[in-house]
């Protein structure tokens, strides 16, 4: 197994993100439309948030996800990206190895990390990219 491997080297670099003024249900066409599962929240250049497709579960019952549009419709038009997303995230940098990711993974609550440089977002590790990296190793 390779050590110290960088975080750079598995996560996604080509990131789906939504401005913090943008509406939850643009949040969710992309979800939908793009079959991800955390959408970092910008407020222009700087991370400011992150959103989860189960922060959207809990305000909606997961009814948008079975094909029961409208029944939470209104829930998502009341409130804004601000009040539903985590806001100022743990960020990891791209030079953090993966065994530490693997780490905080392993004793937070969270599954996916926004990876910055300074204040720009480079990209984003998940839970199952580091499950990947762990089994192409065998």
């Amino acid at each position: 197994m390779k050590k110290r491997e960088p975080v750079k080297e598995i996560m996604t670099k080509d990131v789906y993100t939504v401005q913090e003024n943008e509406k939850l249900s643009k949040v969710v066409e992309m979800f939908r439309k793009h079959k991800i599962r955390h959408i970092p929240v910008l407020s222009g250049k700087k991370i400011s948030g992150i959103i989860s497709r189960t922060d959207i579960n809990r305000l909606t019952f997961g009814a948008l996800f079975e094909n029961q549009e409208g029944a939470d419709e209104a829930v998502l038009e009341i409130l804004s990206i601000n009040q539903v997303m985590t806001a100022k995230p743990k960020v990891v940098s791209e030079e953090d190895s993966i065994k530490d990711i693997a780490e905080i993974f392993a004793n937070e609550e969270f599954h996916a990390l926004p990876v910055v440089a300074g204040d720009e977002l480079k990209g984003i590790v998940t839970t199952t990219d580091v499950i990947q990296y762990l089994l192409d190793q065998y």
